[in-house]
């Protein structure tokens, strides 16, 4: 796993030892980051569910102005901070449940331009942790959920339009924009 594009296009990413993470695939990342790249500079980024932080790494490489990683798992935590380092970026790395980090940043009225999703395939967090993003989108923003088949959201969740979702691979990103 590396980064595709950007300053730090090339540097090596490690993924957290075990099977409680799964790295969005290269192929799949530039796909996303091709559709996504007139949004990026200058961009607040928000990555939950983070892993090993590719995702906000990839947007910081390629000219977002800030990002925060989010993971629950210790492994993880320690391993974006890694890939952060060795990327020469410094993101605030939180360790901590995803559902409460979107209460606290509610709570603090922090906005961001882009929020990635990549929640365990086929659980709830994913319609929950939706639900709770629109507050925080600044006018504009896009939040980019990353699932393993397309979404059955209808209707979008309140505040967020819906896009059909892109395919590639075995990974599908809907993005849900702020109206």
């Amino acid at each position: 796993m590396r980064i595709v594009a950007g300053t730090a296009r090339g540097r090596t990413l490690l993924a957290p030892p075990g099977l409680d993470t799964r790295p969005t695939a290269i192929r799949a990342r530039e796909a996303l980051f091709s559709i996504l790249t007139p949004r990026i500079p200058g961009a607040r980024v928000l990555d939950l569910f983070a892993g090993s932080g590719a995702l906000g790494l990839e947007a910081l490489s390629r000219g977002a102005q800030t990002a925060t990683l989010v993971d629950i798992s210790p492994k993880a935590v320690a391993c974006m901070q890694q890939n952060a380092t060795a990327c020469g970026f410094s993101p605030e790395c939180l360790r901590m449940d995803a559902l409460c980090a979107l209460a606290g940043f509610a709570a603090n009225k922090q906005v961001f331009d882009l929020v990635f999703l990549d929640p365990p395939y086929r659980s709830s967090l994913l319609a929950q942790a939706l639900a709770e993003c629109a507050p925080l989108l600044a006018p504009g923003g896009l939040v980019v959920a990353e699932s393993d088949r397309p979404l059955a959201l209808d209707p979008a969740p309140s505040g967020l339009t819906a896009s059909p979702p892109r395919r590639y691979g075995a990974v599908n990103f809907t993005f849900f924009e702020r109206n």
